[in-house]
């Protein structure tokens, strides 16, 4: 058996129970959530319903969860970790059975509103939870797996939303549009599986003991570690480069199973099976992050992984070669991924743990904003300059936005060290 397995068998088996839980309910969640995310665009546009539906519906999305994250983040420090994250994902489970079996525009849009709303909470208390259930020396690794495991999940539901709802149209004989609904339908209770090891989950607070134990991060001489004013700085900053990060995705990432079916052709299958392949290298360079942590510092090894990304993200841009447009957006997918774990890692360290939720929070939010703002420019590119140069302008203009965050990223962190080790 291979020493890096055994290190990370161990590393697994170390983690407190609420870890492991949480873990393996989040698995389950991401594996509902895999389903949505290839199969609704593709359910939208076998209804007969424009382009502008789905950048709505991605849109209002991620607006809901940016409205609700913030207040989500107080509720989170102030009530507990557990029970915002065990109501988000029950409500959330409601809605995906609505956006399941609901064929009317408007209700639609309202249902996608509801789960960004709901889900928020499951996003906002997730990090911070494990975080509390951790040590500073755990939480690279810890967040490397996390991270790897909800990959994994999403691998999971991207091909199984896509085989399923291919073998039910053209085996069994079902039309398309019935075909999605059973593969959405099926999302919606393996996501709601989800929620029985959330019911086991113990509410827990920070150990101020192991806390004082921890070695301290270099900090500014006029910044004082536990004040409101260093921590409301930190939060600014990390949440400018999330905000650059969430417009340049929010163009992108939504709308991938659509790049492929529009300029490609691509069946449900196959836009399946790509879509979890990029996932799985991105589990993969999860777990490998670590490594390079060790080598170059956690700021560097981020906007590494950041800037390798950009040139297979400019391939699938102008390429006509359905081969090269995969292998660009595996590459990238795995490239830019492979740093979140890291940054959950910086952010949950740098910030003192009262200000835990309400960063991660932050974070969050703006990403969603980036994402909620740019629906209706990326559908509104494609639909103005067709199936080619419609991406092709969205996908450099994600491009220059990665460059400018990952340079401001190294600025404000690499060189003032305050993420580094």
């Amino acid at each position: 058996m291979p020493k890096w397995f055994i290190d990370w068998k161990l590393k697994i088996s170390s983690f407190n129970k609420n870890v492991k839980l949480f873990m393996l309910a989040n698995v389950l969640i991401q594996i509902g959530m895999g389903v949505f995310m290839v199969m609704y665009n593709l359910y939208i546009k076998e209804l007969g319903m424009p382009e502008t539906v789905n950048g709505k519906v991605i849109s209002m999305t991620a607006m809901a969860s940016a409205i609700m994250l913030v207040p989500a983040g107080f509720l989170s420090d102030k009530l507990g970790r557990k029970w915002m994250i065990v109501g988000g994902a029950a409500f959330t489970a409601m809605t995906l059975f609505y956006r399941g079996i609901t064929v009317v525009e408007t209700p639609i849009i309202y249902a996608a509103f509801l789960t960004g709303l709901f889900m928020a909470f499951v996003q906002v208390s997730g990090v911070p939870f494990l975080a509390e259930n951790s040590t500073s020396a755990e939480r690279v690794h810890m967040f490397s797996i996390h991270f790897a495991l909800m990959t994994v999940a999403n691998v999971i539901g991207s091909l199984l939303g896509g085989v399923v709802a291919d073998v039910l149209e053209i085996v069994l004989s079902i039309p398309a549009t019935e075909a999605i609904r059973w593969s959405l339908l099926m999302g919606a209770i393996i996501f709601t599986l989800g929620l029985l090891p959330l019911f086991k989950l113990k509410n827990t607070q920070p150990e101020p003991v192991q806390i004082k134990a921890e070695p301290k991060i270099p900090l500014e001489n006029d910044l004082v570690e536990n004040s409101f004013k260093r921590n409301i700085i930190l939060i600014f900053h990390f949440s400018l480069a999330s905000l650059l990060i969430g417009v340049g995705s929010g163009l992108v990432v939504p709308y991938l199973n659509l790049y492929f079916a529009n300029r490609f052709d691509a069946s449900n299958a196959y836009i399946g099976l790509i879509l979890s392949l990029g996932s799985a290298m991105t589990a993969v360079a999860m777990l490998i992050g670590p490594v390079l942590v060790k080598k170059v510092g956690k700021v560097k090894a981020l906007i590494l992984f950041q800037l390798l990304s950009i040139p297979f993200l400019l391939l699938t841009a102008f390429t006509t070669s359905l081969l090269l447009a995969s292998l660009g957006f595996l590459m990238r997918q795995a490239l830019m991924n492979a740093g979140n774990p890291i940054q959950s890692a910086v952010a949950m360290e740098i910030v003192a743990d009262k200000y835990k939720g309400l960063a991660n929070s932050m974070n969050q939010m703006v990403f969603n904003v980036g994402w909620a703002t740019m629906g209706p420019i990326a559908t509104g590119l494609v639909i103005a300059n067709g199936d080619y140069w419609g991406y092709a302008i969205a996908f450099s203009i994600t491009s220059v936005l990665y460059v400018i965050s990952s340079t401001y990223y190294f600025f404000i962190f690499g060189k003032r060290k305050l993420a580094e080790g």
